[in-house]
């Protein structure tokens, strides 16, 4: 058969040879060692866990070695696409500060190793199909729905490999006039290519996360071009990691039964082949078992729920980097100032097997990650959550910005610092007390044993007594001074040998102040919360409290 005049007669269109495409995109000048990856997701709607856990791995391999991330858009299986589904993926890995070096923008593309959408590259692709048909290496497949499921339904019942191989690869050779009256009819086709694999042989290949591996080669005639001109991922991911000059693929570990005609094709093509790391499977326990987070049962896959629930983005980076990692918690401790972009990422710290993902461990880390916070960038945080999630109380933030931020900086910084919240959604519950139009005590939190015709006098006797201008030492100072007149003590230790001779301890007369100026039990520093809210409002509510207990 004349393969050359067959590849023209397929595309007619296509009249660059691929010299000119390696010309078109050089070799990249980069240091030694300089790693090119990508993140490539297809513009569905969804952006998941999975997404940003595998970016995470592309964006420290790449900026940790001086090299090139970048984002490209795997559009080609136009069935999957949703509207504005490019648009979702660059504003989510925006909002997880990914930075990209060059790729898909929503400008427009930035970067010489263009176009970053699969869609736009048709092309490309057309110039590498027609070259393989011209060398016997690709087909034509006339195969109908119908014909493509009796072979799968024949190999069933005969209990073979599914697919397209062997006897069953029944376009592959063909003659030349059976193709060229199936190609004047105008018979819809699809371009094979002409696997020379064999499921008896075995690969020898090392995964940059798994280690030494064995697979087995490929022996299907895959598709690598639809009957609508564009690629299948397969043949797509090859040409443009070739192109692009990526070095390391990251993806997961449920493609790796596809590593086979990946490397047979980059062989095929002539191209060095990158290096491949494919990611272990986000897990979680369900009833002490392991099984892979699901999008119809856990809202925690998708990202979404970290922006909705007010999840800090730099907790939710720091935990991937706990699941990716296992050395990070141990350099976390050792540099807890420190910012990630100093630790040494390595895929040899990555697990070979499942990752397990746990919401409470999660919710630790985002505690850890704000205590670390300032009081200016808990606010400015809290603000942009609650502009979008809750406006009311973005309102109320807002309305005294030096105000919120002196309430955000009480127990902030010092080697212990407060850990009363790690979500923006929390922020609210956290000071709701700070401001008359979400306080709402809850008196039933003053001391049990402590009766209510003692609590009210206790109040009533403050209320006489407290002025603003106190230190913190004065002010604690004052409270001992009053605890004989209820036969209460100062000294904890004789409290605690001989409970029964005393009415209270001092920590009992500052827990009824707490709950009347706060209106719950658990709050941060009393003195500082006094001296914000200022002397009239907490006399204020000293009285109320008091009523409360008539």
């Amino acid at each position: 058969m004349d393969f050359q005049k067959l590849a023209d007669r397929l595309f007619p269109q296509i009249t660059g040879t691929p010299e000119e495409m390696e010309a078109r995109y050089p070799e990249r000048n980069l240091p030694e060692g300089a790693k090119v990856t990508r993140i490539a997701p297809s513009p569905t709607g969804f952006m998941h866990l999975g997404n940003l856990y595998g970016a995470m791995v592309d964006e420290r391999l790449a900026h940790q070695s001086q090299g090139i991330f970048y984002l490209r858009i795997e559009d080609t299986d136009r069935k999957r696409l949703v509207e504005n589904g490019v648009e979702t993926i660059i504003k989510v890995f925006k909002k997880f500060n990914l930075n990209f070096d060059e790729g898909a923008t929503l400008e427009g593309d930035n970067g010489n190793y263009g176009p970053y959408t699969q869609s736009e590259r048709g092309p490309i692709y057309q110039t590498y199909v027609k070259y393989l048909v011209s060398r016997g290496m690709a087909y034509p497949c006339f195969c109908t729905e119908d014909e493509l499921k009796e072979i799968h339904e024949t190999q069933e019942a005969n209990k073979e490999n599914f697919g397209y191989y062997g006897k069953y690869a029944i376009w592959r050779d063909r003659s030349e006039e059976e193709i060229y009256e199936k190609l004047d009819q105008g018979a819809p086709y699809v371009i094979r290519f002409r696997s020379e694999g064999s499921i008896e042989h075995k690969l020898r290949f090392e995964d940059q996360i798994k280690g030494k591996m064995e697979i087995t080669e490929n022996d299907q005639d895959v598709v690598i071009l639809k009957s609508d001109g564009l690629p299948t991922y397969h043949f797509a991911h090859v040409i443009d990691d070739h192109l692009m000059h990526t070095t390391h693929v990251v993806r997961g570990e449920e493609w790796l039964s596809t590593l086979p005609i990946h490397l047979q094709l980059f062989d095929a093509l002539g191209f060095k082949r990158p290096k491949y790391a494919h990611t272990a499977q986000l897990m979680k326990l369900d009833d002490g078992k392991k099984r892979k987070l699901s999008k119809r049962k856990d809202p925690e896959l998708a990202l979404d729920y970290y922006f909705e629930s007010g999840i800090p983005v730099a907790a939710v980076i720091e935990y991937l980097l706990i699941l990716l990692n296992s050395n990070f918690e141990e350099w976390r401790r050792a540099n807890p100032d420190a910012s990630y972009n100093d630790f040494a990422f390595s895929t040899k710290k990555m697990s070979g097997s499942g990752a397990l993902f746990d919401i409470d461990k999660l919710n630790d880390v985002c505690k850890n990650v704000v205590s670390r916070m300032d009081a200016e960038t808990v606010y400015e945080e809290t603000l942009r959550w609650a502009q979008e999630y809750d406006p009311d109380f973005a309102s109320l933030l807002s309305k005294d910005p030096a105000y919120s931020k002196a309430i955000l900086g009480i127990g902030r910084g010092g080697k212990k610092p407060r850990k009363d919240f790690g979500r923006w959604s929390e922020v609210k519950g956290y000071l709701s007390f700070f401001f008359d139009e979400l306080f709402n005590p809850d008196f039933s939190e003053m001391p049990a044993h402590l009766d209510k015709e003692l609590i009210g006098r206790i109040l009533r006797d403050y209320a006489g007594v407290y002025h603003s201008a106190a230190t913190s030492d004065e002010w604690f100072a004052g409270l001992k001074e009053l605890c004989p007149k209820y036969n209460m003590t100062a000294d904890m230790k004789a409290y605690r040998q001989n409970p029964e001779a005393f009415a209270g301890s001092v920590g009992d007369l500052s827990m009824v102040l707490r709950v009347a100026v706060c209106g719950r039990s658990q709050a941060p520093d009393l003195y500082s919360v006094m001296q914000l809210l200022g002397e009239s409002k907490v006399l204020e509510r000293l009285e109320k409290a008091a009523k409360a207990f008539d």
